[in-house]
């Protein structure tokens, strides 16, 4: 399974990013799908995830701001984040899982910047 994650840029305080996620390989396997990211200085966190079943994960601090999806049948995920703030300035990784397991880590995409002025 290779990922691809794309949509990162320069943005004001207040706007908006749509990140992708294009999957391609044994997509069959993938289960779940998540994003993480991670600021300079800080550890990765994961910030949203989404299931086969459709269940969903947001970090608190993205809740109401941040929204998943996925597109099974164009093997793509999304990640829309709204009212943007400068401390969601990161690089965003999409990563998928294989095994069944919570954490979706089995496979990674390469990074996206994401800066939120202010």
């Amino acid at each position: 399974v290779q990922l691809q994650a794309f949509g990162g840029g320069l943005v004001q305080g207040g706007g908006s990013l749509r990140l992708s996620c294009a999957a391609s390989g044994s997509i069959s396997s993938i289960k779940a799908v998540g994003w993480y990211r991670q600021a300079p200085g800080k550890q990765r966190e994961l910030v949203a995830r989404i299931g086969s079943s459709g269940r969903i994960y947001y970090v608190d601090s993205v809740k109401g701001r941040f929204t998943i999806f996925r597109d099974n049948a164009n093997k793509i995920s999304y990640l829309q984040m709204n009212s943007l703030k400068p401390e969601d300035t990161a690089v965003y990784y999409c990563a998928a899982d294989s095994r069944g397991s919570w954490l979706p880590d089995d496979y990674w995409g390469q990074g996206t910047q994401v800066t939120v002025s202010s």
